[in-house]
């Protein structure tokens, strides 16, 4: 519900208004779990109730049956995820009849920031989290503080445009992403939001070219260079979005790259991380917090949560310089709440909103026991039941006649200890071929709208063809007929390692051939839509 959306009969009395509020939170707290986990996020999140499922192909309970390989895209919640955003519910309302429903909110989402840092390996004292209904909002969060740190003169600089978010090119610019915001409020996507977008320019820098063939990395580093040395040449300041890793676990731009620009305007640019994959090594992590980076991370993507769940980590040494910020962006308070900021950050958050948004924190809470539940798996068997994995399905991609994967990044040895299992290949993306073409992007949308339903003649095919399958959003490479115009992609998550893990070598060898023998059953679906006689069934 807005803010703005209260009884008429009580709006003119704050102290009412309030109290309507609350009691209106408190009984939305009771709604079907299902109902609140869809709840405060932006259109996509919404389900169609024919389906069940929302834009993603996700639904918002569990549905273990599903061959589910799409945790670059979005994943379906689990059961355990469900039962913890369960107890959570359960846990607040108790505290909400002890302390007030405010208070218990606060206390919580405070609690859960510890959690998070605590999960992923970072201190407690030297990082601070603002949460967001997801990646996109928090891509926001990042442009309104680096116009506080620099000034509203502003260039957001994107690495790796055509390999992120599709509102990217909205947020880098301080306009709205979506026609209604996670907090209810109808809005004109492509238009700017007060008070943040004023003198924000931004520069979009593709990692692949029109033919879709990739850039060689001195190319992107050297783009990467020009575009800051030229915004700052004409008077702004910068904010340069880096990406790892990207749709395709991608990453850009080098480390030597970040360390010239360092070296040469410190002081004018501010990076922020595209995280929002999460596929990156917790040393990794904390090296870009300790460089003053910021970082936007998702539960939702590697680690399974369900879509969508969004934070902004900031180094700790900024916080202050945030928090005296004297004015906030008017547009902001449309899509953020006091909650999400730190309680540390008293006089900004104060500028915000009272306003509970049960979803994004049960999501959140959903995630971080898919978080927690990963890095409980031993970090040598993490690696290699992702390495197994991964040869395991290159092996299967390259044996199907219709499909030809993507080569993983070259890296030059930048995979290091850093990056510990991350610096395992995770996302598999691969061109679907017929009649020795590649398909396009509309056929590849069209494959990947069929996997996620029954086909409507599964008779002809038998099993193949009536299993759901769950597999990675086509992403559009380029143009050119000997080039693959897009790539589906089928990826590991953190649910495919906690549900592979068992002390017991042969118990873990069966179970990962169990999830092998899943992929091949989602390879057979792929080339049974892609044949000729198949022509897409069931596909509008």
């Amino acid at each position: 519900m807005s803010e703005r959306s209260v009884r008429p009969d009580v709006a003119q009395d704050p102290v009412t208004e309030d109290r309507f509020r609350s009691a209106s939170a408190m009984a939305e707290l009771f709604a079907p779990l299902e109902h609140l986990l869809g709840c405060g996020g932006d259109p996509r999140l919404a389900v169609d109730p024919a389906s069940g499922v929302n834009d993603y192909g996700c639904r918002l309970s569990p549905c273990p049956d599903m061959l589910s390989f799409a945790s670059c895209t979005a994943t379906s919640i689990s059961q355990q995820a469900f039962d913890r955003a369960g107890d959570a519910r359960q846990q607040l309302l108790r505290s909400a009849i002890a302390v007030g429903l405010e208070a218990a909110f606060d206390a919580r989402v405070e609690t859960m920031r510890g959690e998070l840092k605590a999960c992923l390996g970072l201190p407690q004292d030297n990082v601070d989290v603002i949460f967001s209904p997801s990646g996109t909002d928090s891509q926001l969060h990042a442009l309104f503080l680096a116009r506080a740190l620099f000034s509203p003169d502003l260039t957001t600089v994107i690495v790796a445009a055509d390999q992120t978010g599709s509102g990217t090119g909205n947020t880098a610019r301080g306009y709205h992403f979506n026609v209604v915001t996670a907090n209810g409020e109808l809005v004109r996507k492509g238009e700017p939001l007060a008070g943040i977008a004023g003198a924000v320019t931004s520069v979009a820098l593709r990692l692949f070219d029109e033919t879709g063939n990739c850039r060689p990395q001195a190319a992107t580093d050297s783009e990467v260079l020009g575009a800051v040395e030229l915004s700052i040449a004409n008077g702004s300041r910068v904010l340069l979005q880096i990406m790892d890793s990207s749709k395709l676990g991608w990453r850009a731009p080098s480390d030597q790259c970040l360390d010239q620009i360092a070296s040469r305007w410190s002081d004018r640019v501010q990076i922020v991380v595209d995280a929002c994959q999460m596929r990156l090594g917790r040393p990794r992590l904390r090296n870009y917090l300790d460089r003053g980076y910021m970082v936007i991370v998702t539960g939702s993507k590697f680690f399974t949560g369900p879509p969508f769940s969004g934070a902004l980590l900031v180094p700790a040494a900024m916080s202050k310089v945030f928090d005296t910020a004297t004015e906030i962006a008017p547009g902001l308070r449309d899509y953020s709440s006091r909650s999400d900021w730190p309680m540390s950050w008293r006089r900004l958050r104060s500028r915000f909103p009272i306003r509970a948004n049960f979803g994004q924190w049960l999501r959140w809470e959903a995630a971080l026991e898919e978080i927690r539940a990963y890095y409980e798996v031993p970090g040598e068997f993490r690696r290699s039941a992702l390495a197994g994995f991964g040869c395991g399905v290159e092996r299967i991609i390259a044996s199907s006649p219709s499909l030809c994967l993507l080569p993983p990044q070259p890296r030059d040895g930048e995979a290091g200890l850093d990056d510990e299992e991350m610096a395992e290949r995770t996302i598999f993306a691969f061109a679907v071929r017929r009649d020795g073409r590649a398909l396009s992007a509309d056929e590849c949308r069209k494959i990947y709208r069929a996997l996620a339903r029954p086909a409507a003649n599964a008779d002809s095919a038998g099993d193949v063809a009536s299993r759901v399958c769950l597999i990675g959003q086509p992403v559009a490479l380029g143009g050119l007929e000997h080039h693959p115009t897009a790539v589906l992609r089928i990826c590991a998550g953190a649910r495919l390692i906690t549900g592979m893990w068992s002390s017991d070598p042969g118990f873990a060898r069966r179970n990962l051939q169990r999830e092998l023998d899943r992929v091949s059953a989602v390879v057979s679906k792929i080339e049974w839509l892609a044949s000729e006689n198949a022509n897409f069934p069931g596909v509008g």
